[in-house]
């Protein structure tokens, strides 16, 4: 990514004939000459083969580009601007000189290196880093080829293109001919230097248009907004032997999921929400949090069959694969009298019942926990011979129901997934199914891949490349962005360095000696203030 210094990176000196129509490619005896580097922690290949058709298209629509980078020099000058703004009120901030922003570092953070959970943790697969280096080698590829269009519409040569490695990181450069760049006036020179930010730019709103138009675009070969379609669950997931490849999860308490992004959303609104659950050892004679929980609909034949009365502050544990409910109070409807009143919920004393969760959620759906069940009424009308019932929750626990259909008959057999609830929206059919996940909601719904797109025909290989599409997209914006952002810095050795000397050069008239000195005390100030900005936002 642009590591090298300006002069002896992009630019390279050869003494040639004073002409002014410039050679097609570079002569043989320059290709000859070229050496790739190998070491540790460097290595690169030059090659010339493309100097050629580059040349020949940028002098073609020589007309079209100057205007195109015409804007991009003032997209990168603007860029530049924000970006030193932005620093400097990092600064300003750190010194307690105005308010914070941590709202803006964490939406900066999200949109330079992707999801917030990356970030947190530094969970990141080796599907991931594959997709970062591909997306990493196509936003260098723009950035450069940007420059070399630019550079070939004013009639400066490429000397050689050189693909390298740098540490783990992949990249490319574009070499010109210094001699024929330092002749080209200021404004021309400012163009090719602003190019690669810009086209980075356009990289980016390229990628967020194609996610946006993606559903229209494999509308022919995929189905859409029909449910995310389980493409693998590995053995390390908590879902792993409740869901398999080509599951399709229909709803997640009773909401119904369209596509992958609604299903972490709202997983992460179910895990910020959990307080919402009974907790007997958080919640001592704290009435307010049963009214807005999951519950079922028992008969009350059941629940006296798995009746017990224990204290709170004791810890009780269900015998067998039986699970632990409560009664949810509910103030608009008291239908039966379980022999426990207020004075014994102030005392601590509640009923517990310890029932069968694969019986319990066949029933009915009450309380203020489930979505869109809520909206049908009452949140905890039960029939007059029934309880509504609540599971109670261990701390950090969260109580999940997922509702999913599968393409084969499997399901029907069994004994780990439990018929859809009467109360859901989805259609029944017969491999319908509903299990319950008891545990971190958030670790649970990133251990599986899914695919918003469901293939309509060819062999089950095609379900995964939409998902490899977006993944690539997604990457290729971020990617983009932060090559964008670090080249606009005021600093050393980037884009950054070359553009705020042609711009003093062109836009002002400071002497030579002057303008090396502001360029100096900018390019120090911005480098440290950059380095500070980043410590902060990384921190």
């Amino acid at each position: 990514m642009e590591m090298e210094t300006r002069r002896m990176r992009r630019f390279v000196s050869h003494q040639r004939p004073n002409n002014t129509l410039l050679p097609l490619h570079a002569p043989s005896s320059s290709s000859t000459h070229l050496s790739n580097t190998v070491s540790f922690f460097y290595s690169d290949y030059k090659f010339t083969f493309f100097n050629k058709p580059i040349y020949l298209f940028g002098r073609r629509y020589a007309k079209f580009f100057r205007l195109w980078f015409s804007i991009g020099v003032g997209f990168a000058l603007s860029l530049m601007l924000a970006v030193t703004l932005i620093l400097f009120w990092e600064l300003a901030t750190a010194l307690h000189l105005c308010g914070d922003s941590i709202k803006f570092r964490s939406i900066a953070a999200e949109l330079l290196f992707g999801f917030p959970h990356l970030l947190s943790g530094l969970r990141l697969s080796l599907a991931d880093a594959g997709y970062i280096c591909i997306s990493t080698v196509i936003s260098v590829f723009v950035h450069e080829f940007g420059h070399a269009l630019t550079a070939t519409s004013e009639g400066v040569q490429i000397e050689y293109v050189a693909i390298f490695v740098a540490v783990l990181f992949p990249g490319a450069l574009v070499a010109f001919n210094d001699e024929l760049l330092q002749a080209l006036p200021h404004l021309t020179s400012l163009r090719i230097y602003s190019a690669g930010i810009w086209h980075n730019a356009v990289c980016c709103a390229a990628c967020g248009l194609t996610l946006f138009l993606l559903p229209l675009l494999l509308f022919p070969f995929y189905s859409s907004d029909h449910g995310p379609m389980v493409l693998d669950v590995p053995p390390t997931s908590p879902l792993f032997g409740y869901l398999a490849p080509g599951d399709v999860i229909r709803s997640v308490d009773n909401v119904p999921i369209i596509n992958a992004q609604e299903w972490l959303r709202l997983n992460t609104l179910t895990y910020d929400n959990q307080f919402k659950t009974i907790n007997i050892s958080q919640h001592i004679g704290d009435l307010g949090v049963l009214n807005n929980t999951k519950g079922y609909c028992v008969p009350s034949l059941v629940t006296e069959a798995g009746k017990m009365t224990e204290l709170l502050e004791s810890q009780h544990v269900c015998p067998g694969e039986r699970t632990a409910f409560v009664k949810l109070s509910c103030s608009d409807n008291i239908t039966l009298d379980d022999g426990q009143n207020k004075t014994e919920l102030s005392n601590g004393r509640w009923n517990i019942y310890c029932l069968n969760a694969k019986d319990v959620v066949k029933r009915d759906k009450c309380g203020d926990g489930w979505g869109l069940a809520t909206s049908k009424g009452s949140s905890c009308l039960c029939s007059q011979d029934e309880f509504c019932l609540a599971p109670v929750q261990e701390p950090g626990m969260v109580w999940v129901e997922i509702t999913y259909s599968s393409p084969s008959h499997e399901c029907l057999h069994e004994e780990n997934r439990f018929p859809v609830s009467k109360t859901s929206d989805l259609k029944e059919t017969n491999c319908n199914a509903t299990f319950i996940f008891v545990g971190d909601v958030i670790s649970m719904a990133h251990s599986i891949h899914l695919t918003s797109y469901q293939p309509r025909w060819g062999p089950k290989i095609v379900a995964y490349f939409p998902n490899f599409l977006e993944r690539i997209l997604i990457w290729t914006f971020h990617v983009s962005l932060a090559l964008a952002l670090l080249n606009g810095l005021p600093v050393y050795c980037l884009d950054g360095e070359s553009i705020l000397e042609e711009t003093l050069s062109h836009f002002t008239s400071l002497s030579p000696r002057k303008r090396k000195k502001v360029l100096r005390l900018c390019l120090l100030g911005g480098l440290l203030v950059s380095l500070f900005g980043l410590l902060r936002l990384l921190l």
